[in-house]
């Protein structure tokens, strides 16, 4: 079955240039859209077509669905991959660019309407039976004393969650019933001015997690695999800093009994593409939270594990390929890392634009960058500050760590602050280099630093 003759990607940074990759290996032609900040990008240089889609501002550009339609029109695109963030996990864009007679390279736009809904999701997941967090069955009632039953039968902690959110957004943790209501209410408050959308739904709040998350693609035909876990709890205000797979310290057979579960929940909605199911890990069991219905930012680990190109993967399914391995091919082997390297202060986290004066990205076995920047690119300041993607492979995860420690050595970003440094602190700490840290690691880290340096 032939591929497509060209493919329009309606994004930016490294993710415009990976999925540019990925598709000049399969002979397929490009288009580049870029706002008028990212005109002198490396990957707006490399593609067939590029078209300026508007100013600086996401909204006025990279959220801007009739330019990036009219884009597709007058290259003759034939279809729209959207990459990760900005329009990637939008039903109504999915939407208008099929109805508009182009394939979108994700899944169909009621999957993504399912998925993106948190309560929604989670009753589709109970269904195909993968485990969830302890909480309500769908959105909280307008009843107190029915939401009070609700918290006492789950047990405090509980965490009150925006339906409509992400991103950590629209989240507050409660530990004791009188605070409960004025949780509630003011989450929902939030919730309606962020994602135009009240509902609210609580949880019980584990203590200690980790963050893992099952990789897996499917096609139209029903067929799904999973390919391997990644272990993300290195972060700092629910973004990932580190992402490494496999997870370390968990048994293959419980890992190999959720992604079935996983597997098997793609079959049961029709889903197709890639996709990423995210679980809070603790005390042996993996509790459900949410699914994106998009490529992520840490696909590259999981392709260094399983020799499986993702982004092409996608590329094939929504080309309407079967896909062309099953579960018993895939296979994990080594070990992979990725640190996540941004434009920003390394300790306070503020944001770092600004003109790249020099810049060396390391080499040596096991190391790959991903990355649109080089010497005498200007990083805007408008939008995500993360500008490469540094990861190593492996044979073993002290192999695939001492790998990044000399490669975070050899990392040159002149001009600019970057947290290199806090990346390098992280491959010497004893935590990290035993495995298996929960999620809150990292900020009791940071937070102890402040102590110190303040007390």
């Amino acid at each position: 079955m032939a591929l497509f003759e060209k493919v329009l990607i309606a994004n930016r940074g490294e993710i415009a240039l990976r999925v540019l990759r990925a598709c000049r290996e399969l002979g397929i032609r490009t288009v580049a859209v870029h706002s008028t900040a990212d005109a002198e990008a490396k990957y707006v240089k490399l593609a067939d077509e590029s078209v300026c889609i508007g100013p600086p501002p996401s909204s006025q550009s990279y959220l801007n669905i009739p330019a990036i339609i009219s884009a597709a029109e007058v290259t003759d695109a034939e279809a729209i991959h959207p990459g990760y963030g900005f329009l990637s996990e939008n039903a109504d864009f999915a939407e208008r660019v099929e109805k508009s007679g182009f394939v979108f390279i994700g899944p169909a736009p009621e999957t993504i309407r399912l998925m993106g809904d948190k309560v929604s999701a989670k009753e589709a997941m109970k269904a195909a039976g993968v485990p969830c967090v302890p909480g309500s069955d769908g959105a909280l009632p307008e009843d107190p004393r029915e939401i009070v039953r609700i918290a006492r039968a789950v047990g405090y902690p509980v965490i009150i969650k925006a339906a409509g959110g992400g991103g950590g957004r629209g989240m507050r943790v409660v530990h004791t019933e009188a605070a409960l209501i004025n949780a509630v209410n003011m989450t929902r408050a939030e919730a309606q001015a962020a994602f135009g959308n009240p509902a609210v739904y609580l949880e019980k709040f584990l203590e200690n997690p980790r963050h893992i998350e099952i990789q897996v693609l499917a096609d139209q035909y029903r067929n799904a695999v999973w390919l391997s876990e990644r272990d993300c709890s290195m972060q700092r205000r629910h973004q990932k800093i580190i992402e490494e797979a496999p997870a370390p310290g968990i048994s293959r057979r419980l890992i190999a009994r959720i992604g079935e579960r996983c597997a098997e929940a793609c079959r049961r909605i029709g889903y197709r593409g890639a996709g990423t199911f995210e679980f809070l890990y603790e005390n042996g069991e993996f509790y459900f939270i949410e699914m994106n219905t998009r490529v992520q930012v840490e696909h590259p680990v999981t392709e260094l594990v399983t020799g499986i190109d993702i982004v092409q993967a996608q590329i094939r399914i929504a080309a309407g390929e079967k896909l062309w391995f099953r579960q018993s091919d895939v296979q994990i082997r080594g070990h992979a890392l990725e640190c996540r390297i941004c434009a920003e202060d390394p300790y306070k986290f503020t944001p770092s634009p600004g003109k790249i004066t020099n810049w060396h990205a390391p080499g040596g076995p096991g190391v790959r960058v991903d990355s649109h920047v080089y010497t005498g690119y200007t990083v805007p300041p408008h939008y995500d500050s993360m500008i490469a993607k540094l990861l190593t492979y492996g044979e073993s995860r002290e192999q695939a760590i001492r790998r990044m420690r000399i490669a975070l050595s050899e990392t040159m970003v002149e001009g600019i602050k970057t947290n290199i440094p806090l990346h390098q602190e992280l491959m010497l700490d004893e935590r990290f280099i035993k495995g298996g840290t929960s999620i809150h690691y990292l900020e009791q880290k940071l937070a102890a630093r402040e102590e110190v340096q303040h007390g």
